[in-house]
């Protein structure tokens, strides 16, 4: 019989709809009834495409004998960390703090008062690697709780207080300049692996928001240093088994310092931050390379992650059937070598060469992972397609990986700017449109009539979690991009009417630091509030970036002021730990810049030589420039105002810091002034 979570809209709780375990959902009324059972609540957090958590829940969650036991002498809450965000940073916190580590599945024992007192991660079956089993652990917590009641309060007293008391240092309201950024470089240079690019040992993660730094600073003082680590970095995890030879898009990271073994889940949030940053390369090199993979990734995400509605999808699985019923990791991606001749007959060695596919394997069962090894070898373009071709219509009749279908607001923002500027750059249209579609399904289902943001949909119809900082800032930064690529002034007044609710729901008034829930949000034993990276843009700092753009494209001093204040927390953390902020750095290196302010006025917006002017202002590579484009007298954009053409021609005009340049009409001198 399903329990309570047969009527939620989270994949990852439907996942557990028919589990023995009587789940509730996170709610006052779980804790309402363990005050009323006088019993704790187990806390357990996780997300669709978790591979432990999967194992988690077959193991235990799936077991008669377990489940009985929970129900008996616990309240046990399901959540999954990407509808509620806030929840899961609250108590990922708390295990950070008393474990050092932390992780998903999260499993959390609270108080009916959301106090927690005891933590930890997966759980086995049976006592395994110094581990104790679940059953062992459940069986202590309720002795705990049944013998030693005041002890067990204590510690949740105590951990909720210490929560509650933490502060992050802010480093002041001033933003980051020169010194601080060329420290953060200097920082960045010391962690540099130079063998296989990236950062850090295994697993190595996509440094998404860092290349973004990495790409501007190299544009704002021209560091080769700085181009060359992102140039580095992007064509060795073009060329590994992180990124799918195949059918495009990047894998959530790599187990191993050479990018070979991937953890096979596909997020659309690493798509969408590693299709933009592929983009931005292209601009400042040409690099051919880039450019497909761009393409590539853009392409992924409209063909695996799009949703019916328009949105996109928030993940792919790692696990899928292997052919024979098991669910395996990287079913769906790998090959053997007989494979590879069952498909291509006698085409199989050259495909074996040129994807690294070895007899021992790369990875598990004598299976490997495609990828481009370096190689002086030269192959022929036109049979390399063709097995590339065959090998995906193979693959097709695979059991394909399950896909999270919720759509994320802020991911979505991501994707959406991702697609309206890899769109616009290649002459795509097609992609700007899927941008337009994501955009337009936000606003349709996620937005409210005071322009409150939803967290997530799934199927058209809103989730009941509220939006959180993340949400607003990246919409925010997706409705700007479309803005400037579409010349559309309505997504302009949407992304203000988002950061109009950053300003006053979000932002602490006292230091300018901003909160990752709103002052009205559902209280916890925490407001959270985070200034560094994880897989995406902090909000804190994403935040920091959309209210300096709008404040670019409108002259609003509020949010320019509010940016600054937003970046001192980078000045202070910048050239301490640059590979957790390069977010904040990126915005960083864009007020450095102005940003510049771009203004492009045609006699019409399908006018030849306007969209020249205006495809060149896209092009530029000053660090957070923001392009209007329309015609003179154009009320859209407030930086077209006062704008006419030059001798009846299509006119630009670049300004920053008050200061503007001669107006052009050469789309050459216009790239100039944008690339230098």
């Amino acid at each position: 019989m399903p329990n309570r979570l047969a009527h939620e809209t989270s994949p990852y709780l439907l996942q557990h709809a028919d589990n023995p375990v009587d789940w509730w959902p996170w709610s006052q009324e779980a804790f309402e009834e363990a005050r009323r059972r006088d019993v704790p609540v187990l806390l357990s957090v996780g997300y669709s495409s978790c591979h432990w958590c999967h194992v988690m829940a077959h193991e235990s969650f799936e077991d008669h004998a377990t489940a009985a036991h929970l129900n008996e002498h616990f309240v046990s809450i399901k959540v999954d960390r990407e509808e509620r965000p806030d929840v899961d940073a609250v108590y990922m916190e708390a295990v950070q703090a008393a474990t050092g580590q932390g992780g998903w599945p999260m499993t959390v024992f609270l108080t009916a008062e959301g106090k927690p007192f005891y933590f930890g991660t997966y759980f086995p079956p049976a006592p395994r690697h110094g581990m104790p089993s679940f059953r062992q652990v459940l069986e202590g917590v309720s002795q705990a709780w049944r013998d030693r009641r005041s002890e067990v309060t204590d510690v949740a007293g105590k951990i909720a207080r210490d929560l509650a008391e933490r502060e992050i240092g802010f480093g002041g309201s001033e933003a980051p300049g020169e010194q601080e950024l060329a420290q953060a470089l200097l920082g960045l240079t010391r962690e540099y692996d130079a063998q296989r690019g990236g950062f850090g040992g295994a697993p190595k993660f996509p440094p998404s928001m860092v290349l973004e730094f990495l790409l501007r600073h190299h544009a704002r003082t021209g560091a080769e240093g700085a181009l060359q680590m992102a140039q580095d970095t992007c064509e060795r995890m073009a060329r590994g088994g992180i990124y799918d030879q195949l059918g495009g898009g990047f894998a959530r990271y790599s187990v191993d310092r050479d990018w070979v073994v991937p953890h096979f889940e596909k997020m659309l949030y690493d798509n969408a931050l590693l299709c933009r940053v592929y983009a931005h390369l292209w601009r400042a090199t040409g690099s051919e390379a880039a450019r497909r993979v761009a393409l590539e990734t853009a392409d992924f995400m409209v063909a695996e992650l799009r949703t019916e509605q328009g949105g996109f999808a928030s993940a792919l699985d790692a696990d899928s059937d292997d052919g024979t019923g098991r669910h395996v990791e990287g079913a769906y991606y790998v090959w053997t070598p007989a494979q590879l001749r069952e498909v291509l007959g006698g085409d199989a060695e050259l495909a074996a060469q040129y994807f690294g596919v070895t007899e021992e394997g790369t990875f598990e069962e004598g299976a490997s992972v495609l990828q481009l090894p370096q190689s002086d070898s030269v192959f022929d373009a036109g049979k390399v397609e063709s097995v590339k071709g065959r090998l995906r219509a193979a693959r097709a009749q695979r059991p394909a990986p399950g896909r999270d279908d919720k759509v994320v607001a802020a991911w979505n923002g991501l994707a959406i700017a991702a697609l309206a500027e890899t769109g616009a750059y290649f002459d795509r249209p097609d992609l700007v449109e899927a941008a337009l579609a994501a955009a337009d399904l936000l606003v349709r289902v996620h937005l409210d009539d005071q322009a409150r943001l939803a967290r997530t949909s799934k199927d058209g119809r809103a989730g009941g979690n509220a939006g959180v900082l993340e949400d607003y800032a990246d919409v925010a930064e997706g409705f700007l991009a479309l803005a400037s690529v579409t010349g559309e002034g309505t997504w302009l007044e949407f992304a203000g009417l988002l950061l109009d609710h950053v300003l006053v729901r979000f932002t602490d008034e006292k230091t300018g630091g901003l909160f990752d829930t709103a002052a009205d949000a559902e209280k916890l034993i925490r407001r959270p509030q985070d200034p560094t990276d994880n897989a995406t843009p902090s909000g804190w700092t994403a935040a920091a970036g959309a209210l300096l753009s709008y404040a670019a494209q409108t002259g609003a001093e509020p949010h320019r002021t509010a940016a600054e204040g937003a970046l001192g927390v980078v000045k202070a953390l910048g050239p301490r730990v640059p590979r957790f902020i390069g977010w904040g750095l990126a915005v960083a290196e864009a007020r450095l810049d102005g940003p510049r302010e771009v203004a492009v006025v045609g006699p019409a917006l399908d006018d030849e030589a306007a969209k020249s002017l205006h495809r060149t202002a896209l092009l530029g590579t000053a660090p957070g420039a923001v392009v209007a484009y329309g015609v003179p007298g154009s009320e859209e954009f407030p930086l077209l105002a006062d704008r006419p053409l030059a001798g009846g021609e299509p006119t630009a005009y670049v300004c920053r810091n008050f200061t503007c340049d001669a107006p052009t009409t050469d789309p050459e001198r216009l790239s100039a002034a944008l690339n230098a």
